[in-house]
């Protein structure tokens, strides 16, 4: 489908993290809010202080509460078995009929992980989108290789878009020399929005002037109308297939952010009003991956 400036609609994604909460009824109201605009996936981090996969056994309990948004933890290898990791989010893919991703943090060996999750899957009964949707952050140098070999989805934290779209074309070049099509990875921009000041109190840079760098991340500060004009323009230069978004304070910038930009982006037709599939992957366009073929024995016989 495509919008009225002749681009591909826009990805649109939330991080679902309550740093103080650790109950997954609260996670799960969070990921209907993001489902009722139809944003793509939700993200849950494992950041604050929860060894092993917490924030996969959250999104398996949000998966039955809800119907068509993806469901992304973040799961690191460190303290887990890599096979374990792997199984699990493969039976996150079975329990939410194909909406699962994984957000990889192995800061060394993404590479490596990767390539032997898509084994792992192809190796036993696959899951209902083949290979879950593998997302990774692209943010640094050292992670773009991997990312650009394996993932799907890449992450892009800047609050420069021109420095956005540099790596997003660096990511698709190098996509391209590996052998893979890059119009099969999606780059999405990465901000932290804080919705709580309104539109007449954003501070000066902020609002419609973008948004400012800080020791947590590009902080965008203003009101929703003007997050939609940023997301609109960025949108309409091609620096991104859209945009991850990490509420500054969750239950309210979410809130503001369903109801009121992703409403504005809706009515300007860059972001769909209803979901047309039900896998994650049909909600970011990505084809289900086909099996690798492997060659018969040779009869000499």
């Amino acid at each position: 489908m495509s919008s009225s400036h002749g681009r591909a609609l826009l990805h649109l994604a939330a991080a679902v993290d309550l740093p103080s909460e650790y109950d997954a009824g609260s996670h799960v109201e969070l990921a209907r809010l993001a489902e009722s605009g139809g944003l793509d996936f939700v993200t849950l981090d494992d950041a604050f202080a929860r060894p092993g996969p917490d924030a996969l056994a959250a999104l398996s309990r949000v998966a039955p509460a809800t119907h068509r948004i993806g469901l992304v933890p973040t799961v690191t290898t460190t303290l887990t078995e890599p096979f374990q990791v792997q199984a699990a989010v493969a039976a996150l893919d079975r329990v939410s009929h194909g909406r699962a991703g994984w957000r990889i943090d192995v800061p060394a060996a993404e590479g490596e992980v990767a390539e032997a999750a898509a084994r792992l899957w192809d190796s036993a009964p696959r899951s209902p989108q083949g290979h879950p949707v593998r997302v990774a952050d692209a943010t640094e140098g050292p992670a773009r290789p991997a990312a650009s070999r394996h993932a799907d989805v890449a992450l892009v934290r800047a609050a420069d878009p021109a420095r956005v779209a540099a790596v997003r074309d660096r990511l698709r070049a190098s996509a391209a020399e590996s052998g893979r099509d890059p119009d099969s990875l999606r780059v999405l921009a990465g901000l932290i929005v804080d919705l709580g000041d309104g539109e007449h109190a954003a501070e000066p840079g902020h609002g419609g002037g973008g948004p400012r760098q800080t020791a947590r991340g590009p902080l965008y500060r203003g009101g929703p109308v003007d997050l939609a004009e940023l997301i609109a323009a960025w949108h309409a230069d091609g620096v991104a297939d859209g945009f991850h978004l990490t509420p500054a304070e969750p239950r309210r910038d979410l809130e503001r952010l369903v109801n009121g930009t992703v409403a504005l982006l809706q009515h300007r037709g860059l972001f769909r009003t209803f979901y047309p599939g039900s896998t994650l992957r049909e909600h970011l366009g990505l084809a289900r991956p086909a099996r690798p073929v492997r060659s018969a024995p040779v009869w000499n016989g």
